[in-house]
């Protein structure tokens, strides 16, 4: 069984809700990342920052990155995956919910994050293409 832990890519990085978006812009250039987990000081997760809401949300809206906490961009309750949760969990989670990346996490404490490409990488073709046209429609 292929479980969220064999195909994720570890160690990811948060940036604290505390946290400006410039310095998440930073922070996702250096590390060569679209999206960045959101942190809380209690180390729990509370969302996850990608490049588009930087653009969308900041940026198109003439606000100052420098200004804009992370956490003012989380929306919701995160979606997450178990590190322990199989191919077919993550599968029916980025699906259901519409997301390209899930933050891993083992009790609360993110241990990594499993993207469509890491899926791409490591399960079935017909699994990734049907992840991927359900990902691409409307």
């Amino acid at each position: 069984m292929t479980t969220a832990r064999d195909i994720m890519t570890p160690d990811a990085q948060c940036i604290g809700a505390n946290e400006s978006v410039l310095l998440a812009a930073h922070k996702m250039a250096e590390l060569g990342v679209g999206a960045l987990p959101i942190c809380g000081a209690d180390e729990r997760l509370k969302g996850v920052l990608t490049d588009r809401d930087i653009v969308v949300k900041v940026l198109a809206t003439d606000k100052d990155p420098a200004e804009i906490k992370a956490g003012e961009l989380a929306q919701g309750e995160a979606v997450t995956i178990r590190a322990d949760d199989d191919a077919s969990e993550i599968l029916r989670t980025m699906r259901d919910h519409r997301v390209r990346r899930l933050p891993v996490i083992d009790g609360h404490v993110l241990v990594g994050m499993v993207a469509q490409a890491d899926v791409a990488r490591s399960l079935p073709d017909q699994a990734v293409g049907d992840l991927v046209e359900a990902l691409s429609v409307g």
